[in-house]
């Protein structure tokens, strides 16, 4: 059985009858305790901007967006609105969050990068919540947010955070990264030196 015969129009699927089972929540939730049944597929996306879209249109209201995130969890490459008694699919173009500030607390080599998120989640850059570069022609910079989600940051946070970083030699090549909280992110490298 797919579970999506229950996403018929009936109201199941309905994400506002969703997140109203979780009462005044504030942060996110327990997903990882909870595992409920699927219940079919809803037309909500998270666009690689962050925007998040229901029928095809815009959530404006941040507060809305905020208790969907909450409520957000993955399950290999699928992410799912849950509840205790209920899960829908939705779908995410790149990263379910989007960091859009960053702040580095007490510069230096025991500095501490802090970035916020779209939906007003800080995390701080750590052993469990690295930062990684990905891509060949264009940088892809993520961090670790929570439950295997990463956020993509913005062009203007990664441009920060490059003016911030250091350099230092790794194996005939040199090294662009940023210290935090211990820990060395690599952001780039150039090519092997020659000769």
């Amino acid at each position: 059985m797919n579970g999506k015969g229950k996403n018929n129009g009936s109201g199941t699927a309905d994400p506002l009858r969703m997140i109203s089972r979780l009462g005044g929540r504030r942060g996110p939730a327990p997903v990882h305790l909870w595992n409920p049944p699927f219940c079919g597929d809803i037309d909500l996306k998270i666009a690689r901007d962050g925007v998040w879209y229901h029928d095809g249109r815009p959530i404006r209201r941040q507060a809305m967006v905020k208790l969907f995130a909450s409520i957000l969890k993955r399950e290999g490459d699928e992410y799912f609105l849950v509840n205790p008694v209920e899960k829908l699919r939705i779908q995410v173009e790149d990263c379910p969050f989007l960091a859009v500030d960053m702040e580095i607390r007490d510069p230096g080599r025991n500095q501490a990068i802090v970035f916020l998120t779209n939906v007003e989640e800080s995390v701080e850059a750590d052993a469990d919540h690295p930062i990684l570069v990905t891509g060949a022609e264009e940088p892809h910079p993520i961090v670790h947010v929570r439950g295997g989600m990463d956020a993509l940051l913005s062009r203007a946070v990664f441009y920060r955070l490059v003016e911030a970083a250091r350099q230092q030699r790794q194996d005939d090549h040199l090294v662009t990264g940023i210290d935090s909280n211990g820990c060395f992110f690599e952001l780039g490298r150039t090519a092997p030196d020659s000769g």
